[in-house]
């Protein structure tokens, strides 16, 4: 136990562990943008599939969307968001609907 290690602080011969505080990573808001094409039941479903919405709140997230322009479909880390935009975006496009998808800082 000889010597100042990184981390550690000695006092009167004793090493004593100090805690250094980490940031929280930063969050990312996955938002569905409204367009003219997408039908409601299928933002529905994409809520439901991939954000593991119940169909009551999948519901008002896409009457959001519908009427405000955009709606957050959830909260995650910068690899989780982005992932799930990328699922949505492969997904409407797989069923030939323009919805968009983005993640913006929270």
């Amino acid at each position: 136990m000889s010597g100042n290690k990184e981390g550690n602080v000695q006092h009167g011969g004793l090493e004593e562990l100090t805690r250094q505080r980490v940031a929280p990573p930063p969050m990312y808001k996955v938002v569905l943008h409204n367009d003219d094409y997408t039908p409601m039941d299928f933002v529905i479903d994409v809520l439901s599939r991939f954000f593991n919405m119940q169909y009551e709140q999948a519901t008002e997230v896409m009457l959001k969307v519908h009427y405000e322009g955009k709606g957050v479909c959830g909260v995650f880390t910068a690899e989780i968001a982005e992932t799930k935009v990328q699922q949505v975006t492969q997904y409407a496009k797989e069923h030939q609907h323009p919805l968009l998808c983005t993640m913006e800082r929270a």
